[in-house]
């Protein structure tokens, strides 16, 4: 097969969910393809980062898979397709015979383009007939998921473009640096500052984004939702409720009224360490502000209590009147490239497309006549993430495990016991750019396609649908996702068929999609390759999308938007005497998700070649620890092992330590898979840990 193709190709990222347009030429020599940004498309509108220039380097056969491998003994070794495909057939129904169809479980990725998502779950739910799919996406965007599903009826990360951001008056951004994980947004906290707006930033260590905000809050790890509760009580105490508001367009304020007077200022502060005058600084622009938007992301979310947290923040923007009109609003920011495509369409536990509840027996009607199945062979819901790759391998759990796009190994918390429950199964199958570590352990690698290589689409936060187009054939031996999971299908003798052109698997999406929460039907390849903005929900052909989706109600049964009353109950581990300390963890810039990627790409491993430990100096100076020192971390879990960091940017109490590495500097051997109980959110960003000189 031709490697080269002549004519320019308009496109996207392939890393975050900003998904930033991109055109890829024709090039030689190093990388086969030279890129340049788009000035046309609004989101980057011209601006890339590091990751995204160099994205095309991953192309380059030398540091990718190009043919299939098996396991012989301790080794991996090259193998046909057919010898391949087979021995993955041959051992899914050994393990199935034995013991039961949900003994084979399958993990996919937000990384996964919408068609690879949605023929994901059709192929776990028709061929496997399995109820154990669950995806990487549960370790992202569950917890704002859950929340914005009770509060507003909707899950749709932004519900409006991110153009809006930069017009709001007042922002308040909550454990998010996006300078590291999405540079090209900063450009809208710069124009909002520009524009007059105030920029509050909540965040236990000042970053290149805190260093924009007009006012920073450092609360200690885990205790935004005291904070947020804190701030409601005194817009309560103050008078400063939007009554009107209040009564027109929600329910349920009376009970999260009594929850939030319970955390007075002088408490908060205690919990929190944020002083009370900074607090009222807080409330004070917000409220005086005519129109205000709070923003969270994964440092507020992903705790075992991130679900209460969410609804904390969004209850103090519906208290405030600052949701449901133009500029105002809660909204997530969604992390992987297609982190909200990925969760529409069927790859996660509890879904079926469209948004759809797996145990609505309307939605399993519906799904069924398109996939042409009895409703009643649809499996129910099964294991989300963490609890899945937990039981694999145990009496009752999966045997057998199919991974696409995803690399637990470094991602999941608790991840050296991970690591041994995957090499507990009976087979392991890994689809692949690259030998991920996890791969390293697998029976089976398969090579697939990758961004540049393949037709399909994404959804990027905003809800926006794009089109990425194949600007490149991939090396031979190489085969797609959607190639992989038909060979299997046939097989394994399915009932249903499975295209492999994109194109063909979106218009089954779209149908499938129909009349659902994340209703596709009315978007085709056509309008997105004619350059229509479409955001979702899009009914029809002619509906243009809905980039405000709250404006005139909310996407509850009555409109009206739900006040749920919590409390804080601070992180599932405190620290004692042993484990004295707090970790937190997070992204660098050069360096995305699980880094099976990006450390294959010489111009990110140069800027951030390996993990470290940044700590105040107050606290290396007790431990004899000076900047560049080895240090290890220990929690209850595991150990981690790397350079100290000297920062001021950081608490006392607390260390930092980013996650994109494997083996010894690995931080998710030491994080807590303490989950929240409505969302299943590991608590990655909160555990107690003690700081050891080697």
């Amino acid at each position: 097969m031709s490697n080269s193709r002549s004519e320019a190709t308009h496109t996207h990222c392939p890393y975050c969910a900003l998904q930033c347009g991109m055109t890829l030429t024709p090039a030689t020599g190093y990388i086969p393809l030279e890129v340049a940004p788009r000035t046309d498309f609004p989101v980057n509108a011209g601006a890339l980062c590091g990751k995204g220039w160099s994205a095309a380097s991953l192309l380059r056969p030398e540091v990718r898979l190009t043919t299939p491998l098996v396991r012989d003994g301790d080794q991996l070794v090259p193998t046909s397709w057919d010898t391949a495909l087979d021995r993955i057939a041959a051992g899914i129904q050994k393990v199935q015979d034995h013991h039961g169809r949900d003994a084979v479980a399958v993990f996919g990725g937000g990384g996964l383009t919408n068609e690879k998502a949605y023929s994901l779950g059709k192929f776990a739910r028709t061929v496997l007939r399995t109820s154990q799919i669950d995806y990487n996406g549960r370790f992202c965007m569950s917890a704002a998921a859950a929340a914005n599903n009770a509060a507003f009826g909707m899950d749709r990360g932004l519900p409006f473009p991110l153009e809006d951001v930069a017009r709001t008056d007042c922002l308040i951004l909550v454990g998010s640096n996006l300078g590291e994980t999405m540079p090209p947004a900063l450009r809208y906290l710069s124009e909002l500052v520009d524009n007059g707006g105030t920029l509050i930033t909540v965040d236990p260590r000042r970053t290149r984004t805190t260093e924009r905000a007009t006012l920073h809050l450092s609360p200690r790890p885990g205790t935004d939702a005291a904070l947020a509760l804190g701030l409601l009580h005194l817009v309560i105490v103050e008078g400063l409720v939007d009554e009107e508001f209040v009564a027109r367009r929600t329910t349920g304020f009376p009970a999260a009224r009594a929850a939030a007077l319970a955390y007075w200022p002088e408490r908060v502060e205690e919990i929190t360490g944020v002083p009370v005058p900074l607090m009222r600084q807080v409330v004070a622009r917000f409220t005086s502000a005519p129109t205000g938007m709070v923003l969270t992301a994964r440092g507020s979310e992903q705790h075992a209590s991130g679900v209460a947290t969410v609804h904390a923040w969004i209850n103090f923007c519906l208290a405030t009147g600052k949701a449901g009109r133009r500029y105002c609003g809660y909204g997530c920011l969604t992390g992987q490239g297609n982190g909200q495509g990925g969760r529409e369409h069927g790859q996660k536990s509890d879904q079926l497309p469209g948004y759809r509840r797996i145990d609505d027996p309307a939605a399993r009607v519906h799904v069924a006549a398109v996939w042409g199945v009895d409703p009643d062979t649809i499996p129910g819901p099964g294991r989300p993430a963490y609890q899945l790759l937990d039981s694999l391998g145990r009496d009752g759990g999966p045997r057998a495990l199919l991974v696409f796009g995803s690399n637990p190994v470094v991602s999941a918390p608790r991840a050296s016991h991970i690591q041994q429950r995957l090499r507990a199964l009976d087979l392991l199958v890994v689809a692949d750019v690259v030998l991920s570590e996890t791969a390293e352990l697998a029976d089976v690698v398969l090579p697939v396609t990758q961004w540049a290589e393949e037709d399909g689409t994404t959804t990027n936060l905003e809800g926006r649908v794009l089109l990425r187009r194949r600007a490149i054939n991939p090396p031979d031996g190489v085969r797609s996702d959607l190639e992989v999971l038909a060979e299997l299908a046939k097989r394994l003798d399915s009932p249903v068929p499975f295209a492999t052109d994109p194109a063909e698997v979106f218009q089954e999406l779209r149908r499938a999609s129909a009349g659902g929460i994340a209703d596709y039907s009315g978007i085709t390849y056509a309008r997105l390759a004619r350059g229509e903005q479409l955001f979702w929900p899009v009914p029809s052909e002619d509906h243009p999308g809905t980039p405000r989706v709250f404006e005139e109600r909310f996407a509850t049964p009555d409109g009206r938007a739900r006040f749920i009353p919590v409390t804080h109950l601070g992180p599932a581990e405190a620290p004692d005497a042993e484990y004295p300390l707090l970790l937190t963890t997070g992204r660098v810039l050069a360096q995305y998700q699980s880094g099976a990627q990006t450390r294959r790409v010489p111009q990110l491993v140069e800027a951030a070649p390996s993990a470290f430990v940044e700590l105040h100096p107050h606290l290396a100076e007790r431990h004899g620890v000076t900047d560049g020192t080895l240090v290890r971390l220990v929690s209850r879990r595991g150990e981690m092992t790397a350079p100290a960091r000297l920062s001021t940017r950081i608490r006392p109490d607390t260390v930092f330590a980013p996650f994109h590495w494997p083996g010894q500097q690995r931080a998710n051997n030491l994080t807590n898979p303490a989950l929240d109980p409505v969302s299943s959110m590991p608590e990655f960003k909160v555990c107690a840990v003690r700081l050891e000189v080697p």
